[in-house]
């Protein structure tokens, strides 16, 4: 008699029985779920795996469609994966580095002799859409690091070498479509006809990867030019040459060879040098009275705002701060959001028209009491704190709503000077791996979370899909509207961060949801080396995080 075993189905709460050994494909046809945009992988155990898993056990499981964040990474993936073939194909000696997020979709850096043309966009794309129309099966194999490695100094893929070499694990999976061979981080389609919306453009010097919007995976994410963004990434990038370092391949090489201190002391000198420039920009514009900071959360703004205006005195210019959460209205006049709960990430919920009064009225020479609001009562009231500009004196303004134009509408455009200040850049695990800026931004707040705030990993995760909406709707359409934007990553942060964040991930319990977003941090963590809380000094961004910072925040 064949030995069954049992799935519970999160999706629709049903229990069916099937054969030992079944892949999640299997288990999900008998299902019958409806799922259009899916499935793409599948939570087993609250673990993400691609649908090619068996299964052997009892377990409960949860399919995953592309409105899902672990969905739409398994779909961006597997585009990665065909993009490379379909290069290879066409170009067999040249390269293709999987770079940056932008325009919601992924510049990719091409090397194939000679500048990229729209011709050589089309071409590949045409390759690609030939790739997934001949529904090619996406094999999965698992192997001896040894003999992965050998096989990609083979194929000259040489940062997946160095990475390899550098973790030393026993086996390594890697995936081949068609003979073409590869390694990726995460789960993978099964396979290439499963690829149902992409596209691929020219873009500045290189290729833009169109990929499907997450709010609506029927249609492609919008094309939008971000040109401030895209110069970030250059000036990173000669950041990176400087260093000799673009992969966690090339940082565990400089931490294994004990030159980390180097690289920390010359990273915060680079760091440092932008916030000098950022400031003497400030002092050129004579009119500017009032300096805006935004970012993201756990975007390391407030150390920026800090270390700014030190570098403003340094300039003769004397900042004054003002903090937007003083300019809160009474709690009952503020937004509700869908749930009818209040909406305190709404740019409705500040006094609007008191702050573009008060400040006019500060430009103009005159005195004010500024706001103060009141967090336990929810309620605004005055606080005695009375203010008049002076000559050599700036406002200097933090907070998410900072780079919103009708924020301060009432104010003339020459007295402002917007910062964006984020994590906009992260180092890469090898050519075709690409890590997500916003993990560098939930690891640090899961730290500072913890150290502060007294919440644990699963609380900050669990929380994490609300900020990431707030940011979408409040903060990102705003980017590009300020006069500089500040790179507040550095190359060797994940290397520090994996001492305290591992433990702490390591805590979320497997029957919790969140449970898979933790073993996925946890798994790329322990792909990098670690460098000791020590290291950092005390003026370091990172400090915002870590703690043991010389700013009072």
């Amino acid at each position: 008699m064949e030995k069954m075993l049992q799935i519970r189905c999160k999706n629709n709460k049903k229990i069916k029985n099937f054969r030992i050994g079944s892949t999640l494909s299997e288990i999900f046809d008998e299902f019958d779920l409806d799922m259009p945009f899916g499935p793409v992988s599948a939570k087993v155990n609250n673990k993400v795996e691609g649908l090619n898993y068996r299964v052997y056990h009892n377990k409960d499981v949860e399919f995953l469609d592309l409105y899902s964040s672990s969905g739409q990474r398994s779909y961006t993936r597997t585009l990665f994966f065909v993009l490379c073939k379909a290069v290879h194909d066409l170009y067999p000696d040249g390269h293709v580095k999987i770079d940056i997020p932008v325009s919601n979709g992924y510049y990719c850096d091409l090397s194939i002799g000679h500048p990229v043309s729209d011709a050589d966009a089309a071409a590949i794309l045409g390759r690609m859409r030939r790739i997934v129309a001949e529904a090619h099966p996406i094999r999965r194999h698992e192997t001896t690091t040894e003999k992965a490695i050998e096989m990609f100094r083979a194929l000259g893929t040489y940062s997946k070498v160095k990475l390899l070499e550098s973790v030393g694990s026993l086996y390594t999976v890697y995936y081949d479509i068609d003979g073409y061979c590869d390694y990726y981080y995460g789960s993978l389609l099964t396979n290439t006809a499963d690829l149902h919306l992409f596209d691929l453009v020219r873009y500045y010097d290189g290729l833009l990867l169109r990929i499907p919007s997450r709010k609506d995976p029927s249609v492609l994410g919008k094309l939008v030019r971000q040109d401030k963004m895209f110069e970030i990434f250059k000036e990173h990038h000669h950041w990176q040459d400087i260093l000799g370092m673009s992969t966690i391949g090339d940082l565990n090489e400089v931490i294994a060879s004990g030159n980390s201190t180097e690289l920390i002391n010359v990273s915060e000198a680079l760091q440092e040098n932008k916030i000098v420039k950022i400031a003497e920009r400030i002092a050129e514009r004579r009119n500017v009275r009032m300096v805006l900071i935004a970012g993201p959360s756990s975007s390391g703004k407030t150390t920026t705002c800090k270390r700014l205006s030190i570098q403003l005195l340094a300039n003769g210019i004397r900042p004054i701060g003002i903090s937007l959460d003083d300019y809160f209205v009474d709690r009952e006049k503020s937004p509700r959001d869908a749930s009818g709960d209040y909406d305190f990430e709404s740019l409705y919920s500040l006094n609007i028209p008191l702050l573009n009064e008060q400040m006019n009225a500060l430009f103009a020479g005159e005195e004010i009491e500024l706001p103060r609001y009141d967090f336990q009562t929810g309620r605004s009231e005055k606080s005695g704190r009375r203010l008049r500009l002076k000559g050599n004196e700036v406002l200097v303004v933090e907070g998410i709503h900072a780079l919103n134009p009708e924020l301060t509408a009432a104010i003339p455009e020459e007295q402002k000077f917007r910062v964006y200040a984020s994590a906009l850049t992260t180092i890469l695990l090898d050519s075709h791996n690409y890590v997500p800026t916003t993990d560098n931004r939930l690891l640090r707040r899961i730290i500072r979370d913890h150290k502060y705030r007294g919440m644990s990993a699963l609380d900050t995760i669990r929380r994490w899909p609300s900020v990431r909406a707030g940011e979408d709707k409040w903060i990102f359409p705003y980017q590009e509207n300020a006069d500089v934007m500040f790179n507040t990553a550095m190359l060797f942060e994940l290397a520090v961060i994996k001492t305290q964040a591992e433990p702490l991930l390591e805590l979320v319990p497997e029957c919790a949801p969140e449970y898979s977003e933790a073993r996925r941090l946890l798994r790329f963590l322990r792909y990098i080396k670690p460098i000791t809380n020590d290291e950092v000094p005390s003026t370091s961004l990172l400090r915002e995080f870590l703690g043991g910072s010389s700013f009072r925040y």
